[in-house]
């Protein structure tokens, strides 16, 4: 099967958990804390069993989901190909009701996400990608490719960030940047895709995600052309190259980033 084809099967899966998510969002739930305090809902948790289910139909790569990570790193790190799965991402925006949460299926090969479904069930947006092969942008029933904008002189920056006050190490970048920003505000890995998309330039991240945060987006970022580094806040945003890399390290947490195009 194709990387094409595969990434069809997943969008489908990815459309049938959002449709159990939409069925839970639509009524009263129940709403827990896992061990970091966290919040989790029985969302997250019949999209995860979903996921998984539908994964293991088409494929026997192992699969890592946020609501089963406890693989232990000693098993993870011989993996070569799996499935990075966030089933519900952005649960506080879920519980909000806000609309900005999606689906993350991807598929990492060598640390590095080839393949991306990233869905939003309220507003009814897909984001799907395959890297050298195809980035689509899919919304009620319409499909357009997707396609970064290149900043151009004199134009204001697009930057995506928090709703809140920008924190000073992430002014401190800004400011690096000729011109006037313009805050672009989203939640969940919609933040990501909004590059993707052309709608933001930038997106520089400095606070905690986890790798399935991030995978599903960045696999579509790369798709379309663009790119996600690890950032470092002492050095220029010209210097920030080094790739955002998948399953390197015992801790499923991320460096600070930045995605670009």
């Amino acid at each position: 099967m194709s990387k094409a084809q595969l990434a069809e099967q997943v969008t489908d899966i990815a459309h049938q958990a959002g449709k159990a998510i939409m069925a839970i969002y639509a009524k009263d739930f129940d709403i827990y804390s896992k061990d970091d305090k966290s919040p989790l809902t029985e969302a997250d948790l019949a999209a995860h069993h979903i996921i998984v289910d539908g994964l293991k139909a088409i494929s026997d790569l192992p699969i890592l989901s946020e609501e089963s990570a406890d693989i232990p790193w000693q098993e993870r790190r011989q993996w070569q190909q799996y499935w990075l799965v966030d089933p519900l991402d952005g649960t506080k925006e879920f519980i909000k009701k806000n609309g900005e949460f999606t689906v993350n299926i991807a598929l990492i090969e060598n640390g590095e996400p080839v393949l991306g479904v990233v869905y939003a069930p309220v507003l009814d947006t897909t984001y799907s990608g395959v890297v050298g092969e195809f980035a689509r942008f899919s919304q009620s029933g319409n499909t357009e490719e997707l396609k970064p904008a290149t900043h151009q002189s004199g134009e204001c920056w697009k930057v995506v960030g928090s709703r809140s006050h920008q924190s000073p190490e992430i002014q401190a970048l800004l400011d690096q940047l000729p011109g006037e920003t313009e805050l672009v505000a989203m939640g969940s890995s919609l933040k990501l895709c909004l590059v993707a998309q052309g709608k933001a330039h930038l997106y520089p991240r400095l606070g905690p995600t986890c790798e399935w945060d991030t995978a599903a987006a960045h696999a579509v970022v790369r798709a379309a052309g663009g790119s996600v580094c690890e950032l470092d806040a002492d050095k220029p945003l010209s210097e920030q190259r080094t790739p955002l890399r998948y399953n390197q390290k015992e801790s499923l947490l991320n460096p600070y980033f930045l995605v670009s195009c």
